[in-house]
């Protein structure tokens, strides 16, 4: 199969020609500006991970440092196989010099496996690292067959975190440590519900078991199965990885059919205040994981501004309220910026994958470094880890809420805002 890498390869020789005979050389050697592709699901179900895309694109194109590169974004519309599609367009027919890519699983996924084989590099995020990793294994069930990438490289937090995260929180409230799980059949509920190397064994580790009544398809719209489970368990806490339409259907239906536990906590669902919001009263306390926030102690290699003056500006901008995403996807175009100033020829695609692996730089979301820190062996050259803590949403007055950081034990740099409490 003739990759994007090969055809510049057998190329280049043709190239130097051209400019050595005074003929038009290759666009990179005229100072044109590098290429950056980037697939975001600005439509569908994952919408709302993509809201500050125009935003910080912008701004960043708007910088110094943005001056010297064009921003390609492709709608991936929520859609595994569509994701893959357009990051193939990317690829063959705008011949980007490097991708980017967040925003679950789901979307991370395709494009990094696409660019995985046409040898182009990648930079992801937004994504636990388990499912990202393992999920593009030829065989994720067979851990000695995992190789590491050449070109694909990601940065976020892992399922160890998040157990540790939600343990911390949970240990805040008395309850009977019974735990009903939510999880689709999905990348990012196939990983959390393995029972060997998923959730599960971490909780029972710290005391807690898990109910789980099965994998149910995105988009559900009867979870009547999954609360009676819940219910004859006695669960007391509620937790998973949803989607925010699949989370607005279970939250309701479990209090039409009398299903109120202590504690719910959840990822994915409840990282954006418009989806707790559509749920009224029924919004305080949820909790779920905090992967960043106006309070992070963290600024812009880009352009100095801390995690709060992002955030406000965010909000001045565009009149919505700062979510988790802004500085991630910040921090994209940080990384981008600084490894493609680290490399002589763009259009060399093992040189850019180099620079990306020797990455050392402090960044809106933390230091981003592919060191291995904190990771196994098989992921150490492809994965760089992100600090991660515990939140719950208070509901204002006026109906509003805001995300109070209640756990941070796993990263005491970053300052709290109070304490866990039961869901009213």
């Amino acid at each position: 199969m003739l990759t994007r890498r090969k055809f510049l390869h057998s190329t280049a020789a043709t190239g130097l020609t051209l400019a050595a005979s005074g003929l038009a050389a290759p666009a990179i050697a005229q100072g044109a500006k590098i290429k950056l592709g980037y697939v975001s699901p600005q439509s569908g179900p994952l919408a709302g991970f993509a809201e500050s895309d125009d935003y910080n694109i912008r701004a960043f194109l708007a910088s110094e440092a943005g001056a010297n590169f064009e921003v390609i974004v492709k709608d991936s519309q929520s859609n595994p196989n569509r994701a893959a599609e357009v990051a193939k367009e990317l690829i063959v027919s705008d011949e980007i010099d490097l991708m980017l890519v967040a925003s679950t699983p789901e979307n991370t996924n395709p494009v990094a496996t696409t660019c995985e084989a046409e040898g182009v590099p990648v930079i992801s995020t937004m994504a636990p690292w388990q499912p990202w990793f393992i999920g593009q294994q030829g065989n994720p069930g067979d851990p000695a067959s995992w190789q590491p990438f050449e070109f694909a490289f990601h940065y976020f937090w892992g399922l160890e975190d998040v157990i540790a995260v939600f343990i911390n929180m949970w240990n805040q409230v008395e309850t009977n440590k019974m735990v009903g799980g939510l999880f689709p059949n999905d990348a990012d509920g196939n990983a959390w519900g393995d029972p060997n190397v998923g959730v599960g064994p971490g909780f029972a580790a710290a005391g807690y078991q898990l109910v789980d009544p099965g994998r149910y398809q995105n988009l559900t719209d009867d979870f009547s199965a999954q609360i009676n489970a819940f219910k004859a368990a006695n669960a007391e806490i509620v937790t998973g990885v949803v989607i925010p339409p699949d989370f607005t259907t279970f939250r309701n239906q479990a209090i039409q059919q009398g299903f109120n536990p202590k504690i719910i906590t959840v990822a994915k669902a409840i990282l954006f205040p418009q989806s707790v919001e559509a749920l009224g009263e029924a919004g305080n306390n949820l909790s779920s994981e905090v992967w960043w926030s106006n309070t992070h102690p963290f600024k812009s290699s880009l352009n100095g501004m801390t995690a709060a003056e992002l955030a406000a500006d965010f909000t001045a901008q565009t009149g919505r309220p700062w979510t988790q995403p802004i500085g991630f996807i910040h921090s994209l175009f940080e990384v981008a910026t600084n490894t493609m100033g680290r490399v002589s020829d763009v259009g060399d695609p093992e040189a850019v994958a180099a620079a990306i692996a020797a990455t050392s730089m402090d960044t809106m979301v933390g230091r981003i470094a592919w060191d291995g820190a904190g990771l196994p062996p098989f992921a150490a050259a492809n994965v760089c880890k992100t600090p991660l803590v515990g939140g719950q949403w208070r509901r204002n007055p006026d109906g509003t809420f805001t995300l109070v950081v209640v756990d941070n034990k796993t990263a005491p740099n970053i300052p709290t805002g109070g304490v866990m409490e039961a869901l009213s």
